[in-house]
């Protein structure tokens, strides 16, 4: 079971924003690499897409399609900071390389 916690200030901020189902707040994956992979996690508004899981927290819903799910941990933390913005969970790095050699 997936568990997306919302500190009080990004709570707050998602309260004050005005969502629309046009607007709709999406936890998003950004990928870079080749070899290795580095994973960035980030909160979007955009529309909904038909199969995002959707995920309610006092009224606000958290939307994420399949492929940012497979890289999310379980359990991850949004905060909001007025210098950065929207903070989701821990980014990660796998420098993972397979060589074969014969």
């Amino acid at each position: 079971m997936m568990v997306i916690t919302l500190t009080d200030a990004a709570l707050k901020k998602l309260k004050n924003i005005g969502i629309n189902e046009d607007n709709a707040p999406r936890i998003d994956a950004d990928l870079a690499g080749g070899c290795g992979i580095s994973v960035k996690f980030a909160l979007i508004f955009d529309e909904p897409r038909r199969n995002d899981t959707v995920i309610e927290q006092e009224g606000i819903q958290l939307r994420i399609d399949r492929f940012t799910k497979r890289y999310l941990e379980e359990e991850t933390q949004i905060d909001y900071t007025d210098d950065q913005g929207f903070l989701v969970g821990e980014s990660f790095e796998s420098s993972a390389c397979a060589i074969e050699i014969e």
